[in-house]
């Protein structure tokens, strides 16, 4: 017997429990119940779904306002002739030095 666990379930009786118990008791009637060990799957569980719940929240937000935006600028620019570009500037631009000016 190696564990104090194995020792429970052999039948053996620890002197500290075996001093609680009232004096007549029958020792083959006695039953020792342990606790059992903590369980961890229960919170990393919850943890892992309030991850992934407050990241779907976040890209659900991402996702509304930008369809918001899209409806603001398309009835800005249908009623008051507004438009919104997004125009990029070409960053290859010929110095006059590269033409051999």
């Amino acid at each position: 017997m190696r564990q104090p666990d194995e020792q429970l379930r052999a039948g053996h009786i620890p002197a500290d429990v075996y001093r609680q118990l009232p004096p007549g008791t029958d020792m083959r009637q006695v039953v020792i119940v342990q606790e059992a060990p903590r369980s961890y799957t229960g919170p990393i569980v919850l943890t892992l779904v309030i991850t992934v719940g407050s990241v779907v929240v976040l890209l659900v937000i991402a996702y509304v306002s930008q369809i918001i935006a899209a409806s603001i600028v398309s009835v800005l620019s249908a009623s008051c002739g507004i438009g919104y570009t997004i125009s990029r500037t070409s960053k290859r631009r010929r110095s006059s030095r590269a033409l051999g000016k």
